[in-house]
């Protein structure tokens, strides 16, 4: 299969799903898709296109909190991200874990860093965060608060 065929093939497999695909340059695309999506599209990238997880990264924006999947389809030499954007109020979306287990830390890690739920997740319990850390409180949200009067931050949280 070729680049352009893959391509062609995602958006006519999930054009229900896709909200905004954007071909950014030869070896990078992005495409954001409904968070109900995830299951689907997700298992059809790993599974059928033969993608690797690179990596999954979440950021707390003004509007929304939002998930990027970066799967590496290394047969064509591109990088597919997977955008989904969910509710700052109570953001979850379903656990790919169950679909592979390379994503069970990093959900783990934005569960308890940007408070994401992840539904399904086998495991679903702080990563790096101490015991001492309080329930609720997300430090890579924009609402964070400085809990701890004593703590010395100087590099990040």
């Amino acid at each position: 299969m070729t680049r352009k065929e893959l391509l062609s093939d995602i958006q006519q497999r999930f054009k229900e799903d896709i909200i905004d695909f954007f071909d950014k340059s030869p070896k990078r695309v992005y495409i954001e898709i409904k968070p109900e999506s995830i299951i689907p599209v997700g298992s059809y990238v790993f599974k059928n296109l033969k993608a690797r997880l690179n990596i999954a990264s979440g950021v707390d924006t003004p509007t929304h909190i939002e998930i990027l999947y970066h799967f590496s389809i290394e047969y064509l030499n591109v990088l597919i991200s997977l955008r989904v954007k969910l509710d700052k109020k109570k953001p979850s979306i379903d656990s790919l874990a169950n679909v592979f287990k390379g994503v069970n830390w990093i959900e783990r890690e934005m569960y308890e860093i940007l408070g994401i739920e992840f539904k399904g997740h086998p495991e679903l319990r702080r990563l790096l965060l101490s015991d001492e850390w309080p329930e609720g409180v997300y430090p890579l949200r924009r609402d964070y608060k400085e809990w701890d009067k004593k703590a010395i931050r100087d590099r990040g949280v």
